[in-house]
């Protein structure tokens, strides 16, 4: 029982991490792939003109008259400014932008020509490590991938939000359905193997007490007599003895077996059968039990029984140590 406890445990505190995990991180990744996804399908005009709403009202910054009126319509750089001054905004508007040094260089250098203190570049695609590092130097700053959904998320239209967030909901839960799965899987696994492992680990404490309970006082050992050894008290054993002493009989076996190093315990199933619980190898234990079995004329022809070992995958044999 206990083993099953901290199988559920297990089981419990593994779903509960991947759940954090897939809700808090999976679902938030889903959402901002599926977010830029949605960006990159607008109209480059709709795109640019989020872009410039978020700019306004997170950043102050104003559309600047275009030098030329008539072709600022086609045109996806433009500047913005305020009061601390002017910076010239790049829109590269699709998911498959992968923006090196040389798209960082033309913007700054546009920049500077215009009289902006820089530039702004925007796109749901991404900039190599060699252009972040030329971005800082040229003055210009990337809002790429991860640092634009941030920005632009809160002016999605609201059917495109809806759809984006319910989208990634669906899959954040489809994950955690797998990982709820799982963690039973390895409950089960757990539980079921720690209950192997104590089944395989021998009982120290079980075999004492088998091998102590009902110790035999010896004798008295009086002038003139022998101490009884299996070869005499083989001799002194009745051949066909009444019921009671072939109880004793019995008893005395099973005290005996259970004072041989390896045997656990020896249990009588029926008249001719003896169930023998064993540790040790059948080669070696076979003789011991035998030489206590047969001290008994009338146990000797008996059929034994010889368990497995706990834990090790072998059938149950079967011997006898006599025949008639």
């Amino acid at each position: 029982m206990f083993s099953w406890i901290l199988a559920l445990l297990l089981a419990l505190a593994c779903f509960l991490l991947a759940t954090a995990y897939l809700w808090l991180v999976t679902r938030r990744r889903k959402q901002m792939t599926l977010g830029l996804q949605a960006l990159a399908s607008m109209h480059w005009r709709e795109f640019s003109e989020l872009v410039k709403r978020a700019l306004h009202e997170q950043r102050g910054l104003q559309e600047q008259q275009h030098s030329d009126e008539d072709s600022r319509a086609s045109c996806s750089d433009f500047p913005m400014g305020n009061d601390a001054g002017q910076w010239l905004v790049s829109c590269k508007h699709g998911l498959a932008y992968r923006i090196g040094t040389a798209a960082i260089n033309e913007l700054g250098a546009a920049a500077r020509l215009s009289g902006a203190h820089g530039g702004i570049l925007i796109t749901e695609g991404r900039v190599d490590a060699e252009g972040l590092v030329v971005a800082g130097k040229q003055a210009v700053e990337v809002l790429d991938g991860r640092r634009l959904w941030p920005m632009l998320s809160p002016y999605l239209p609201g059917d495109i939000e809806s759809r984006v967030h319910s989208a990634a909901r669906r899959h954040a839960r489809q994950r955690i359905v797998v990982a709820a799965l799982a963690s039973c899987t390895l409950g089960l696994l757990a539980g079921m193997g720690y209950q192997t492992a104590q089944v395989a680990e021998p009982q120290p404490a079980v075999v004492v007490a088998v091998a102590t309970a009902a110790p035999v006082a010896p004798a008295p050992e009086r002038a003139g007599e022998t101490v009884p050894t299996p070869a005499n008290v083989a001799g002194s054993q009745q051949a066909d003895p009444d019921a009671a002493t072939l109880e004793r009989y019995q008893q005395e076996v099973s005290r005996a077996l259970g004072r041989i190093p390896g045997v656990a315990s020896g249990i009588w199933q029926t008249r001719q059968t003896l169930a023998v619980d064993r540790t040790g190898e059948i080669d070696s234990l076979w003789p011991d039990i035998c030489e206590v079995v047969t001290a008994y004329p009338a146990l000797r022809t008996v059929r034994v029984q010889l368990n497995a070992r706990p834990g090790v995958d072998e059938p149950v044999r079967w011997r006898q140590c006599a025949t008639l």
